[in-house]
């Protein structure tokens, strides 16, 4: 239970980062979580919440700042949940985000690589994001629609009028969509719009919870017009998604592979272009797959490795639970008319010993997991050939504890590491690891 708040401030000096990306002191001899807080700072701040085993703050007011301290670039940033690290300096995030990788692999995986590699950066941090869920309240008290990310610590809808981490085909029109949305006889009924974009489309997927009427209809058509969007509705699951009018053709390039990846609005794709196509590349770099490998590549998705493996590669086989996902990247495969390139549909999460991919030997091995991790299927890699394994994940805690099942239990060695900055002004954080026999 947490015990009862005083609206009393305290001081701390705060001395290193949660995971989270709060600043960590020790108060009272208790750990105590401080948001918006940076190491090397001495600060005020209030209680948010009190624990027996550690405590949260909020800043006050910061009395010492630290040089990496930046003005946040979004007029929200105070009161928007969606990035957490906007008053860090852009470069400190990474490198704060580097070191948090490598103290999860020694801690978690008690493995040390041999080298680091330098991290993939942003050209720019802002206007990156070209998928999100965007929550929607028609909210009575003000008269007006809401559209944007939760508020900090609750499940409100931030007042936010435009955001500059999402492309700003969207960023710059939230205020516009939130109007639009104020004149719908359902503006009540629509909880959440997804938000999907290649390079040349904007779809927004409207989850409706009623009927919607004609006038409704016509509304979002002209809407969708005027703002060159392509709208969809979703009265149910993700199986009921259908196209306003016209259905888009989605599509992610990758020029340096010469590979085209089609996908649909609800698909799984990288949420920042620039950054995929240099991990992609990285990718590539680090395997140097050639006409004597087969590759093996677990959690393959739409083929966003597979492909641009296929183009070195002599055989890349891919795994992928989902079956929609499995159909897509055989798809993808004829339209890129690669042909040495077979994709499985198998759960990885489950028993797998009769999978006929097992059969088969491999050189190399690519595994993209989500965040709960690749531990299911680590055991079957040594004894499929598997010399080189690249690990892409979005999670370093799952990262680490796999990592040390490869080099405690199967004899890798982690060979090299280091970041992507896929969610600039986040504490979510992406990373490549090479292991090696």
């Amino acid at each position: 239970m947490g015990r009862r708040l005083s609206s009393e401030t305290q001081v701390a000096d705060i001395t290193d980062f949660s995971h989270d990306g709060r600043g960590i002191a020790q108060v009272a001899g208790k750990a105590t979580f401080i948001t918006d807080a940076l190491p090397g700072e001495t600060v005020r701040f209030r209680y948010t919440r009190r624990r027996r085993d550690y405590d949260e703050g909020v800043v006050n007011e910061v009395i010492t700042a630290a040089a990496t301290r930046v003005t946040p670039g979004c007029a929200h940033a105070a009161a928007c949940g969606g990035c957490r690290l906007q008053h860090l300096a852009p470069t400190a995030q990474v490198a704060t985000k580097q070191a948090q990788l490598l103290d999860s692999l020694s801690r978690i995986g008690r493995v040390t690589p041999q080298h680091q590699l330098s991290p993939i950066v942003n050209e720019t941090p802002w206007g990156y994001r070209r998928k999100a869920r965007l929550g929607v309240k028609y909210v009575h008290k003000k008269g007006r629609v809401l559209v944007g990310f939760r508020e900090r610590q609750t499940h409100l809808i931030a007042d936010i009028r435009q955001c500059p981490v999402l492309h700003p085909q969207i960023g710059d029109r939230l205020a516009v969509l939130a109007g639009m949305i104020a004149t719908l006889s359902i503006r009540e009924q629509i909880p959440q719009i997804e938000v999907a974009m290649d390079d040349t489309h904007c779809v927004l997927i409207f989850r409706i919870l009623t009927l919607i009427s004609d006038a409704d209809r016509a509304q979002l058509r002209e809407f969708a017009r005027q703002y060159d969007y392509v709208i969809y509705l979703q009265p149910a699951g993700p199986e009921t998604r259908v196209p306003l009018e016209q259905p888009a053709r989605l599509q992610n390039r990758l020029p340096e592979q010469q590979v085209t990846l089609n996908f649909a609005p609800g698909d799984f794709t990288q949420v920042n272009h620039h950054i995929n196509r240099r991990m992609v590349s990285q990718a590539l770099a680090l395997l140097r797959p050639g006409p004597a490998d087969h590759v093996l590549e677990l959690f393959c998705g739409i083929g966003n490795f597979t492909l641009p493996l296929a183009r070195h590669a002599g055989q890349v086989t891919g795994v992928e639970g989902d079956i929609d996902l499995v159909q897509r990247a055989r798809a993808n495969a004829g339209y890129n008319r690669l042909d040495n390139v077979t994709i499985h549909a198998t759960n990885l999460y489950e028993d797998i010993t009769a999978a006929a991919w097992l059969q088969h030997r491999y050189t190399q091995a690519l595994l993209d997991p989500p965040r709960s991790g690749a531990s299911s299927v680590l055991a079957h890699l040594p004894a499929l050939g598997v010399q080189q394994i690249l690990y892409v994940s979005c999670y370093p805690g799952t990262l680490a504890r796999d990592a040390g099942i490869l080099v405690h239990e199967h004899g890798y060695q982690l060979h090299s590491v280091g970041v992507m900055d896929m969610f600039p002004h986040t504490a979510h954080v992406e990373s490549m690891a090479l292991f090696t026999r």
